[in-house]
């Protein structure tokens, strides 16, 4: 009976101890945004890649993250003697989190699949605004899932000719188009998160009318 006593006041003493040790452990703070879907609505027309920087700068350094350098997930096409711009070659190498500290991913090679296809994180529970909320996705009205991109599945620029960039961010005319990119990961065929399908023009109604609003990937490149 002594033994069995000292034998269970030997085992509460250790649980004691682990739990006095457990309750001095600081929390782990939550990893800093560094990936955010643009929460402004917008046409297609950003002023060029400076100009949707710009917008993903003012809006992270709102949202008290303007200490990073951000970047605008968007690729250029060749055109007027200037080069193609990539998106992938623009945003850094990761890790990028989001407003709550969810893992996006933990690479720009773990984002774009170039080890395995569809391994980063983004969808409709994980790609928040910079203020940490969600955008709507196809289930939902108004459907805003259609995220401007203008890149290829692996995150580069499209081929010059057929404009699929708003003329290069700077058209809000539906004579111009878009590649776009679903957030949700949701469609009835291809539902690529960087470039599901074009847009039907580049203004902010034709935007809505197909399941868009004009926002953007935002990346943190520091």
């Amino acid at each position: 009976m002594k033994k069995t006593t000292l034998i269970l006041g030997l085992m509460a003493t250790a649980m004691g101890s682990a739990a006095v040790l457990a309750q001095g452990q600081p929390a782990q703070p939550p990893q800093p945004m560094r990936f955010f879907v643009s929460s402004e609505t917008h046409n297609g027309n950003y002023g060029g890649l400076a100009g949707a920087d710009a917008v993903c700068q003012r809006l992270a350094a709102a949202a008290g993250a303007g200490n990073r350098t951000w970047r605008a997930y968007l690729s250029t096409q060749a055109a007027g003697g200037q080069p193609a711009v990539n998106a992938r070659d623009r945003i850094g190498n990761g890790p990028w989190h989001n407003a709550k500290g969810a893992m996006i991913a933990a690479s720009n090679a773990d984002l774009h699949g170039d080890v395995e296809r569809d391994r980063n994180n983004i969808n409709i529970e994980n790609s928040l605004t910079e203020k940490g909320e969600r955008v709507k996705g196809r289930s939902e009205m108004p459907n805003e899932h259609d995220i401007l991109t203008g890149s290829d599945s692996t995150g580069r620029a499209l081929p010059a000719g057929e404009d699929r960039t708003c003329a290069n961010w700077t058209s809000a005319n539906d004579t111009n188009k878009a590649m776009i990119g679903h957030h949700d990961r949701m469609s009835g065929g291809n539902v690529s998160w960087n470039s599901s399908h074009m847009t039907q023009g580049c203004s902010l109604p034709t935007l809505n009318r197909t399941g868009g609003a004009g926002r953007i990937y935002c990346f943190a490149t520091n």
